[in-house]
């Protein structure tokens, strides 16, 4: 009588390494594609809910446009402009960590005409001159309550960095009810959800005084 052969143990599905997370982009280009980024304090991705209605509110505004990302982390927003046909995008982190894992997934994609900075982006702002070009669309993702958001505003205003008309996206702690924006930039929409305050401003040059 044949020998029973003895079933091999069922495998468990393979789990990702400790400290690794993933996020996927929505839409565009790499839709669907989940990409690694490292689990680190006060790396805080946009949730896909939120980043959806924010790509909802720029559509019309994102082929062809130069993005800006400030504390880009994970760069989920970066990622997102760029499958949706951003034209160029600079990302801006000042951890070690985060920007050799988006260095892997930029790679991993073929992403092209993207520059990655490591440093703190309030030092990297204050070195940028006129001669530096200009942004159509800026990712503003500040520390939570680390009071970073107004340097960073004033900053881009007054370094010509922006275009007329750009947009700036910012993302906050829901309880910072008043923004320290420039007296020229205008909030467009604003919403909350969870612990997050999600603004779209944008700036007019002819406000200017």
């Amino acid at each position: 009588m044949p020998r029973k052969q003895r079933r091999s143990p069922p495998q468990s599905t393979p789990k990702a390494g400790k400290g690794v997370n993933t996020l996927r982009i929505i839409a565009g280009h790499w839709r669907g594609r989940k990409l690694s980024f490292p689990d680190q304090e006060g790396l805080r991705p946009t949730p896909d809910r939120v980043r959806e209605t924010l790509f909802n509110w720029l559509q019309p505004s994102i082929e062809g446009s130069r993005c800006l990302d400030l504390f880009s982390g994970s760069g989920a927003l970066a990622l997102e402009a760029l499958s949706r046909g951003a034209a160029s995008a600079t990302l801006i982190d000042s951890s070690k960590l985060a920007i050799d894992q988006l260095r892997l997934n930029l790679n991993l994609l073929k992403a092209e005409n993207v520059q990655l900075i490591q440093a703190s982006a309030p030092a990297w702002l204050e070195q940028q001159t006129e001669e530096s070009g200009t942004y159509d669309l800026v990712f503003l993702d500040p520390p939570f309550r680390q009071d970073m958001l107004e340097k960073c505003c004033q900053r881009l205003e007054q370094g010509a960095l922006l275009k007329d008309q750009a947009l700036i996206y910012i993302e906050v702690e829901k309880e910072l009810k008043n923004l320290p924006l420039p007296e020229n930039w205008q909030i467009l929409r604003q919403k909350d959800s969870g612990q997050i305050r999600s603004c779209l401003c944008q700036r007019n040059s002819s406000d200017l005084t």
